[in-house]
């Protein structure tokens, strides 16, 4: 099945994080028949797509992001069939398909690598990265992983170094030899075959590295969206480990292979100038069609803040496209990072009509639809290596991990029949979806009520933008000089005069302003849009 038109520009996909999303056979995970229970709820949210985060086969050290083999379905979450399956019925219910590709490492149980590392001249010695050690035994050059320590790891069978940007269990592939590269576009190609309507690129910066190997200067000014302030990675300019020259080249075979399938592609950029690299890459209509970075799910929330980073990638993106996020599996759950937890009922629907009213697509997170906070989760009750190894003042992603609470007075929230592999917050149960179902003024019923409203302003969708100045607690701007729309992303009330004339759109489900001619009252988090030339 190839995908129908542009749907993907200002389309908004929703994330599922299969551990966490349904288990259907009672062993405490999530798996593929319990996202295909459960995909009718997805559809009445009004999203596009879906996002199903890795399932393929892995020794699940980082938790399927890295994958022993790229072509099965690991067993904890189904088997092949069951995505066909899927597939088919996500299709009958009008959403597309999008799944993760993690083509810059390994799982170091992949055939491949277990081959590479026997010695230095079997048929695939070239297809990971090594390197001799230096003189005196320590690593190659000072690259680090993003996980902590250096990115080199020494291998006792070769008697030399492989680089790892991540877990030392996923070795990173070598982009620079040619069959590497063939082999991907294989692994690629199984899954467009089998009716996938878009591919989400892991980590697609960190392709390539600098074949001389040469040192990171230290960082001039750190890089805290990519990573926290407290990991080393942040101390390095990050000019040779990744996001280098050559990876534009293979983006853009990558991209003629979508293209062949009508498929999109949407990549995951963190860097040091990840707004310049989504540009880059999503430029020229020939690369990635989307892409998106950490810049909105980093700590830092204002409306100063948000404008600049759109306005900073709004100068230099031209043809390419972003997409927008306000959290996902690797960030600390919104109503948390941003929200602080605030109890108050406008704080989720006023940042999910914020988020997709910027210029881009948009991807929703499980669990956003019901305002869920973050889970506070003890060190003994961590999974995550991430976490684990930053602990305490990094305490990794497992608390916007935890399961769907899907009833409220069902053990585990109706996730699972078993103890989950990660608990679920009694403050959970009490947003289950059960709950917010049978109420009509709940975050999920809003989240079904303004996704279609925005699909029915075209100007929502693809216009351009443009920022109103007038008070620091307001993010303003229009879309295609005729939209509006007015958000205070404060706890206090505040109020914006417009610099024109304009008549107030009904039928998104905001509250919390009045218009008084061309000044608006907002109350704590209230949002607002309007028409102009009415």
């Amino acid at each position: 099945m190839k995908s129908n038109g542009a749907w993907w520009r200002g389309g908004v996909i929703y994330q599922i994080y299969p551990r966490s999303f349904a288990d259907s056979n009672g062993d405490g995970v999530g798996d593929l028949p319990g996202i295909i229970e459960h995909l009718p709820y997805v559809a009445s949210l009004g999203v596009d797509a879906i996002w199903v985060s890795p399932f393929f086969k892995s020794p699940m050290k980082d938790f399927g992001y890295d994958v022993s083999d790229y072509r099965a379905v690991d067993p904890l979450f189904g088997h092949i069939e069951d995505f066909r399956r899927l597939v088919a019925v996500a299709h009958e219910l009008g959403l597309k398909v999008m799944i993760d590709q993690v083509l810059s490492h390994t799982s170091e149980d992949h055939a491949w690598f277990k081959e590479s590392r026997v010695s230095r001249d079997n048929p695939r010695a070239d297809w990971y990265v090594w390197a001799d050690a230096q003189p005196d035994g320590s690593p190659p050059n000072n690259w680090l992983s993003v996980f902590g320590g250096s990115a080199w790891q020494w291998d006792t069978r070769r008697h030399q170094y492989y680089l790892h940007n991540f877990l030392a269990s996923q070795p990173d592939l070598n982009f620079h030899t040619p069959a590497v590269q063939d082999a991907i576009m294989a692994e690629v190609r199984f899954w467009l075959e089998l009716g996938v309507d878009g591919l989400r690129f892991d980590a697609c910066n960190f392709h390539f590295h600098d074949p001389l190997l040469r040192s990171n200067p230290a960082a001039e000014q750190r890089d805290n969206a990519t990573v926290t302030a407290g990991n080393p990675y942040s101390y390095q300019s990050h000019q040779f480990d990744k996001s280098q020259p050559e990876n534009l080249p293979f983006l853009k075979r990558l991209r003629s292979l979508l293209d062949e399938y009508g498929a999109v592609g949407l990549g995951e950029i963190g860097d040091d100038d990840s707004l310049a690299r989504m540009a880059e890459y999503t430029a020229g209509n020939d690369k990635l069609h989307m892409a998106y970075s950490f810049n909105l799910l980093t700590s830092e929330f204002s409306a100063a803040h948000i404008r600049r980073q759109v306005e900073e990638l709004e100068a230099q993106i031209g043809s390419g496209w972003a997409c927008w996020t306000t959290g996902n599996h690797d960030s600390v759950r919104v109503l948390t990072r941003w929200g602080r937890n605030v109890e108050h009922p406008r704080f989720s629907r006023t940042i999910l009509a914020m988020l997709l009213s910027l210029r881009g697509s948009a991807c929703l997170y499980q669990g956003e639809e019901l305002a869920l906070p973050e889970a506070e989760l003890d060190f003994e009750q961590l999974q995550d290596p991430y976490g684990i190894a930053m602990w305490p003042e990094f305490k990794g992603r497992d608390g916007c991990r935890t399961p769907m609470p899907w009833r409220h007075d069902a053990p585990h929230g109706g996730f699972s029949s078993a103890e989950p592999w990660l608990p679920v917050p009694a403050a959970h149960l009490a947003r289950a979806v059960d709950k917010q179902d049978a109420e009509a003024d709940s975050v999920l019923q809003f989240y079904r009520r303004f996704i279609p409203w925005r699909r029915s302003q075209a100007e929502l969708v693809s216009g351009t933008i443009r920022f109103l100045d007038g008070n620091d607690a307001v993010l303003a701007f229009t879309r295609d000089d005729r939209v509006v729309a007015v958000f205070n992303l404060s706890a206090e009330p505040q109020a914006l005069t417009l610099p024109f004339d304009v008549a107030a759109l009904d039928g998104h489900g905001l509250d919390g302003a009045v218009q008084r001619g061309r000044t608006l009252e907002l109350d704590a988090w209230g949002g607002w849009f309007g028409r102009m030339g009415c």
